[in-house]
């Protein structure tokens, strides 16, 4: 099935080796295509996003299952559909989120929504429209450590490879709470994908700034990623692995980089 002309690339700044970053686009249109034929893609598809997908609910509800969901009392999420069952859930869990500005495109790049302080249902200010109502909007130093990590991913490997739609936001934002001591070598990082979006391990290409995830959730099981998967990448900022145009486009790496050569001035 043709992919829709209208699908966006995210990969147009990504920075890295070409034949990486073309395999790995491939691997994307391959899963979106999967989706797409067998009808597991909501609305409004597939192609160019993270995929929303039928039984978001049914692994949000496994995930809630798990002793490091149990222990965790502040969840960092992506901000996509797919996750956005995974998300009403923490908040009615009691857990404060933190949910990134798409992009990260302000100076103050997440929500933190308070779920003793909400101003609609959890439902309702879990999503990206809700949060700007529901939410405070913080900075990066206004952030308290995270216990458990949410990632949205187009495909998972089995050994916790992961491959988001090309833009690498999950990736900066985990770098950048990482280096602020705000993730730490224990905490856990999870995914809920569908299962047509899990692959086996090794076939996901990775770069020296890709994350793995430590569990994988479907509606169906849970698939342990930790025996299997290599290490985090070297905490902080992979500024060589950054191009000026995605610098440029995130006012707190732009900051951060004129701080740096501030400092070395």
């Amino acid at each position: 099935m043709a992919r829709p002309r209208s699908a966006p690339r995210h990969d147009r700044d990504a920075g890295g080796p070409a034949d990486v970053l073309a395999a790995k686009a491939e691997l994307r249109d391959e899963v979106w295509s999967a989706m797409r034929a067998a009808k597991v893609a909501r609305f409004p598809g597939a192609f160019g996003r993270i995929p929303n997908f039928t039984g978001a609910e049914a692994a949000a509800e496994r995930l809630r299952a798990l002793p490091p969901w149990q222990a965790a009392h502040t969840v960092k999420a992506n901000p996509d559909s797919a996750q956005l069952p995974v998300r009403q859930r923490a908040l009615e869990d009691g857990k404060t989120v933190y949910m990134a500005v798409p992009r990260l495109a302000e100076p103050e790049p997440f929500f933190a929504l308070d779920p003793d302080h909400l101003s609609e249902p959890p439902r309702k200010a879990a999503s990206i429209s809700g949060a700007s109502r529901s939410a405070r909007r913080v900075s990066l130093a206004e952030l308290a450590p995270v216990g458990l990590v949410v990632m949205g991913s187009v495909a998972v490997g089995e050994d916790g490879a992961r491959l988001g739609k090309g833009g690498g936001f999950a990736d900066l934002e985990f770098a950048l709470a990482t280096a602020a001591g705000l993730i730490g070598s224990d905490t856990v990082s999870v995914t809920t994908v569908h299962e047509l979006q899990v692959r086996p391990a090794g076939t996901i290409p990775l770069t020296s700034h890709d994350v793995p995830v430590d569990f994988i959730v479907t509606p169906d099981r849970v698939i342990d990623c930790r025996p299997r998967h290599g290490p985090r990448p070297v905490p902080g900022i992979q500024w060589d692995d950054l191009t000026d145009e995605k610098i440029a486009a995130i006012p707190l790496l732009s900051a951060q980089r004129a701080a740096r050569r501030t400092a070395t001035s």
